[in-house]
């Protein structure tokens, strides 16, 4: 996740280094609207699920922003975590409940505490494989279920920076241009370490069944969807 810095309580450090246009925001609200719909589809929560959305934002300047809090219909059964200052989203969405946690740390919760584990477009900030796969074990602790999403590392442009096809490049090349043109924040794999269909599905133990699906804009796969059940772990 990225961590949390000093600064004013709406500034959240994703979106510092993010930006995006008005027709960028509205392709990600469409998007995070069809992702949306999966979720209700495959998970198909009640008035009685409870779900943790982990990896809120201290963001309200765009309006895919805590998507989740905003769609969702059963919102006393939310409880909302991140590393950023999430509390605006109580007032906003009476029922909700955040709690701040701190990146790469054990998340503050019990044992399959929760039914369903929601987690949109955190994963890639979590830091290299070993601080993905440590994400994934803590999620996999505190559910019975989970539902995570990450950008597609293969969709021609790449959404942190707004850039096309420069991410098709060697890693090492990659970082080199992105820091002569002045993005050094996303050359940083805490900040940004992007997955396809396959290291997504080789991040979840074999123990645990996963399916990965895709989510497509103008035709490409764009976003990738993990989702499962965890039930019956210790």
């Amino acid at each position: 996740m990225v961590e949390n810095i000093q600064s004013p309580f709406r500034n959240s450090p994703y979106y510092m280094h993010t930006d995006k246009m008005p027709l960028a925001s509205k392709v990600s609200f469409h998007v995070r609207r069809k992702m949306f719909t999966i979720f209700m589809a495959a998970m198909r929560p009640s008035a009685e699920t409870s779900i943790l959305d982990l990896g809120v934002t201290s963001d309200d300047r765009y309006q895919e922003s805590n998507y989740f809090e905003r769609f969702y219909p059963y919102k006393d059964r939310v409880v909302c975590a991140g590393t950023e200052d999430g509390s605006h989203l109580e007032q906003e969405y009476p029922g909700v409940t955040f709690v701040p946690i701190k990146a790469n740390q054990p998340l503050p919760f019990l044992n399959q505490q929760f039914d369903i584990i929601f987690s949109n477009a955190v994963i890639e900030h979590t830091g290299g494989e070993g601080g993905q796969q440590f994400f994934i074990k803590e999620i996999l602790r505190v559910s019975k279920a989970f539902f995570i999403t990450t950008p597609n590392r293969w969709f021609p442009v790449e959404m942190h920076t707004g850039l096309p096809l420069l991410h098709y490049l060697p890693m090492p090349i990659y970082r080199l241009v992105l820091t002569r043109i002045g993005l050094q924040y996303w050359t940083s794999e805490e900040n940004l370490n992007l997955l396809d269909a396959r290291s997504f599905s080789r991040l979840f133990p074999s123990s645990v069944s996963v399916k990965v699906v895709t989510v497509t804009l103008l035709g490409i796969p764009s976003n990738l969807i993990a989702y499962g059940e965890n039930r019956g772990r210790e």
